[in-house]
């Protein structure tokens, strides 16, 4: 992968703890409309170069570009509002609200109105809640939901809560999407499912995908790159084939024979 072609490119980024140093001048990029996975063992860092790049922590060097537009120091909702979205290790959805609600605030970035428009009730706003409906049903149909759109979220068992937190992360075509464990409490075929709906994703709606995640059969299967962490440290990057051959990468997994 080349910098010159990446959407997402952070370079030489550290973030200190304290006296912890939890990421050691690592340099990552996500080009263009291809899945690139995240990996490493647990304390590697994953999770928190994710909130550095969405703006969740700031760096304590180095820099974030995006579009080719520099965010190192720029809000979070600012990032989101670039194109720019991501889920969590846990499951964040509104229980109470519908599905087709949940859906429906993932797009009110993009159909957006006045708290004027909200509270006459303008032709505007009436305009935008339809569009936003219609765009979230659309999303509910591409992750196979459109059938529980009624139902109250809590209501949906766990593995669909994760597809429904995804349809709400892409409602507002974002042109970037960082998925953090979106396999985890997933059974087999539930996983299978979620590959399915992450690569088309990509595929079919065009949004580049930065995965972390521990599933190995699910990162090998799906991702264009792979770039591993070690102790806040890049220490392999490459395809899927690349990355299972290198031996610095088992030994950071399984340990060496020594």
């Amino acid at each position: 992968m080349s910098k010159n072609t990446a959407l997402l490119k952070c370079s030489d980024i550290y973030v200190r703890f304290g006296g912890v140093m939890a990421l050691s001048g690592v340099t990552f990029f996500a080009e263009k409309g291809a899945i690139t996975a995240l990996i490493g063992p647990n304390g590697a860092g994953k999770t928190t170069l994710l909130n550095v790049i969405t703006g969740m922590i700031p760096q304590s060097e180095g820099s974030i570009e995006f579009k080719s537009r520099d965010l190192s120091n720029v809000a979070a909702h600012i990032r989101s509002q670039e194109g720019m979205v991501r889920t969590f290790q846990n499951l964040e959805v509104f229980s109470h609200m519908s599905v087709l609600e949940n859906v429906m605030t993932g797009a009110h970035n993009r159909y957006n109105y006045s708290v004027l428009d909200s509270i006459f009730k303008t032709p505007r706003y009436f305009a935008r809640e339809t569009e936003c409906r219609d765009a979230a049903l659309e999303k509910l149909n591409f992750v196979g939901l459109e059938k529980e759109w009624s139902l109250p979220a809590l209501d949906l068992p766990y593995g669909k809560q994760r597809l429904l937190e995804l349809a709400r992360s892409i409602c507002g075509e974002p042109e970037l999407i960082l998925l953090d464990e979106p396999a985890a409490g997933l059974n087999s075929r539930e996983t299978k499912n979620l590959g399915e709906v992450i690569s088309a994703i990509r595929q079919d709606l065009g949004i580049t995908v930065v995965l972390v995640e521990h599933d190995m059969e699910l990162v090998m299967s799906i991702s264009d790159e792979i770039t591993v962490l070690n102790f806040g440290q890049v220490i392999a990057k490459g395809t899927p084939r690349d990355i299972q051959n290198n031996q610095e990468v088992v030994e950071a997994y399984l340990g060496s024979e020594d």
